[in-house]
């Protein structure tokens, strides 16, 4: 079979000889060289003299005219910058802190490793018209950590490192590079100023969708990224299409420009004649481009869950930008709880709702059932959701307050009367909508009866309150009664022979919030893992601080703060009926779909079970959203609450993962890891059958087939069949697609 991969220029084989081209897999069989992975370990022991033996590569130049690095005329420069961050042990946090960066748009990466010697590697795009110093400079200030200034020579050399020193790679490292000539190269490596820049800062985005973002999705829908030959017609094309989001403006769109090679010359004549075109205001293409990138960004969530979320230690950082309703409520909080606040606020947000259903995209109609459980150390401020809540809450409890006095006074009334004569009936209109969880099961039913199809509430401050509830039906009653305030349409009640007794049949319609410590929790839930209860509840945390760390400043929660709340609490109470919103309905199948692709990939059966409930559980906080501001629905509430669901479901799977799975699996502890790994990551771009059957055998994965497996794979254009169809069908080769290296492997 004829091998048709392509070269690519940057890495080479060794200190003493030349450098040249290498093929993708001629690279990764460098990577994976147990000479390699040996001599990195000699080194971290102390054995220095081990580097001579270290292939290297050369990152911000293509060296092989005449196999002489150091020549002169060898050096054919490349648009990149390795920023070299000497600081060790930080590397996952430098990782999450780049892709942040790329997401915001304000920088590609193109790869982060780890150094031998464990600091850590980030390969950057050059910006058009920036030296070495100033991106250097400019990636520290972003990044958070200080960069080695002296990495940015042409003919710098970095040692290669190990496969598992890799923990991301973007596709275009992989791009062809093109031999131009140094003196119109896009690179700059002098500190002087260069005339060409842009003397004006502009945004880096459009309505809050980075640029970087909009023109990948152009090429994408546009018969991919321009090749040679063809950069000049589609860069112009481009320009036509973008100068109507970019003001019209010369300056502007040559900063948001990609050049793909052409000289800076030649991108100011492309850019200065579509700008001269007349101007017909924006296109249909880039109109749909827009509207589809403002109610969908999966993709870069995508991208994002698979290099780690679930698998990470901590949760997945809160968008900056939140929607009104969750940027007030969570004003007043320290940042290091604010995601926690936004979590827990729902329930008591949900029961302002009253004879309200929201439609699923199932057609099932939901009410607003929410319960928020608090999962945290004792002593990391489990109280900041107090607060928040008791606003939410300050205007039923004051109408609380009325009929719980009516009810005494009638009471009081009723013990001065004889059994049978002059006994006034119970007053009508006694709602009381937020309860205690000492509460009896009669008390309960009448409470519920009265509230006239409206949510009660109650608020625990350690989970085991929740046992009040078990007069229901003795044993574990407490939860079948969280499973019954999640499931809509219903019934509980009671039915006694007592004249004066509570006889009522209503739907079961209770909001709770709760806190308790990781391990209370987890031994809470330990015999109902299988049943439900945990698939129905949200839960949050709050991440461990480090010690010696100041205590958090709490902000004042005054009369004004109650005046910005009040109008989304008067939308939410106004509610009423059947709320079919297309848009809420549209993402929600979109996030079911997103945790089935992660469900595939990964073939983590727990991380599937888990998903489903979550995402109704998000659907009912994006409806509760959606309502408050006034039935309006934009992209802040969209990150939000896609933001909420992988939140919710890493708490999940952190605290709950491997126990769900002992108890369905029966596997040892040793075999999983709290999150799910995506499986097709974990083999070569191209692979057999074998090798992914060797592959589930590793990670202790017993249940289905291999073959279901790749079956599934393929019929979801992950993989394809590679090379010509065996007999021996554990010899069949298999190859990741173009799509799924784009979208979801990890790099």
């Amino acid at each position: 079979m004829m091998n048709t991969e392509k070269t690519f220029t940057c890495y080479g084989t060794g200190v003493k000889a030349p450098v040249r081209p290498v093929t993708r897999s001629e690279l990764l069989q460098m990577r994976r060289d147990p000479k390699l992975a040996a001599n990195c370990r000699l080194i971290l022991e102390g054995d220095v003299k081990k580097k001579d033996e270290l292939p290297v590569w050369t990152p911000h130049c293509a060296a092989y005219r005449n196999n002489h690095r150091h020549a002169d005329n060898a050096l054919i420069p490349l648009q990149r910058l390795m920023m070299d961050i000497d600081v060790k042990g930080h590397s996952q946090e430098i990782l999450e802190r780049a892709l942040k960066l790329q997401r915001s748009g304000k920088w590609q990466v193109l790869l982060v490793e780890e150094s031998v010697r464990k600091g850590t590697h980030v390969l950057v795009a050059l910006p058009v018209g920036m030296t070495a110093e100033e991106v250097q400079k400019r990636f520290s200030e972003d990044i958070g950590f200080p960069v080695d200034s002296v990495v940015k020579d042409l003919a710098r050399c970095i040692y290669l490192v190990p496969e598992d020193y890799v923990l991301y790679e973007n596709e275009a490292l992989f791009e062809p590079v093109e031999a131009v000539k140094p003196e119109t190269s896009p690179v700059a490596v002098s500190s002087s100023p260069s005339p060409e820049v842009p003397v004006r800062s502009y945004p880096d985005n459009f309505k809050g969708i980075p640029y970087a973002d909009i023109i990948s999705e152009w090429f994408v829908r546009n018969g991919g990224k321009p090749a040679t030959g063809e950069r000049n017609n589609k860069l112009y094309t481009l320009a036509k299409h973008l100068r109507c989001i970019t003001d019209n403006e010369e300056e502007f769109l040559f900063q948001v420009m990609p050049n793909y090679g052409l000289p800076v010359s030649e991108m100011k004549a492309l850019i200065h004649s579509a700008c001269s075109c007349k101007f017909r205001g924006m296109s249909r293409k880039m109109a749909t481009l827009v509207n589809d990138l403002a109610t969908d960004s999966s993709r870069t969530v995508k991208v994002t869950t698979m290099a780690g979320i679930y698998t990470a230690d901590v949760p997945p950082a809160m968008p900056k930008k939140l929607p009104p309703l969750i940027e007030l409520l969570v004003s007043r909080t320290p940042d290091s709880h604010r995601a926690t606040v936004a979590q827990a606020v729902f329930p008591a947000l949900g029961i302002h709702l009253w004879q309200t259903k929201f439609v699923y995209y199932d057609n099932v109609k939901h009410e607003p059932t929410l319960m928020n459980v608090l999962m945290a150390e004792t002593g990391s401020g489990k109280s900041c959701i107090d607060k928040p809540i008791e606003r939410i809450l300050y205007p039923i409890r004051q109408r609380d307050r009325e009929n719980i006095a009516r009810e005494n006074a009638w009471r009081r009334e009723m013990q001065t009367k004889s059994q049978n004569k002059d006994r006034r009936e119970r007053p009508n209109g006694l709602v009381v909508q937020i309860v205690s969880p000492d509460i009896t099961n009669a008390a309960l039913v009448q409470r519920m009866e009265d509230a006239e199809g409206r949510f009660l509430y109650m608020k625990m401050n350690e989970i085991q309150m929740l046992d009040g509830l078990k007069g229901y039906g003795g044993r574990n009653a407490q939860y079948m009664l969280i499973c019954l305030a999640f499931d809509p349409d219903n019934e509980y009640g009671q039915d006694r022979v007592g004249v004066a007794s509570v006889n009522a049949h209503v739907t079961f319609r209770l909001n709770w919030n709760a806190c308790t410590t990781p391990n209370q929790g987890m031994a809470y839930f330990r015999n109902v893992l299988i049943n439900g209860p945990v698939n129905r509840i949200n839960f949050c945390t709050i991440p461990e601080r480090p010690i010696g760390s100041p205590a958090p400043i709490y902000g004042e929660y005054d009369a004004g703060f109650d005046e910005e709340l009040r109008p989304y609490l008067d939308r939410l109470g106004a509610a009423r009926g059947v709320i079919n919103c297309e848009e809420v309905k549209k993402f929600a199948e979109k996030l079911s779909k997103e945790c089935a692709e992660i469900a595939v990939l990964t073939q983590d059966r727990v991380f599937e079970n888990l998903s489903f409930r979550a995402t109704v559980i998000a659907f009912l906080k994006a409806c509760v959203l959606y309502v408050a501001h006034g039935y309006h629905w934009d992209r802040t509430m969209a990150e939000f609450v896609r933001w909420s669901l992988h939140y919710d479901l890493w708490v999940k799977m952190h605290y709950f993962g491997d126990a769900i799975a002992r108890a369905e699996e029966a596997l040892d502890t040793g075999i999983r890891k709290p999150g799910p790994k995506n499986l097709l990551d974990v083999l070569p771009d191209i692979f057999t059958r074998a090798e992914a059957h060797l592959m589930r055998q590793r990670e202790g994965i017993t249940t289905g087939s291999t073959q279901t497996m790749l079956d599934n794979w393929k019929h979801r254009k992950h993989i394809e069949l590679y090379g010509e169809k065996q007999e021996d069908r554990n010899l069949q080769q298999y190859a990741k697609t173009k799509a799924y290296l784009k979208k979801f492997a990890r790099r």
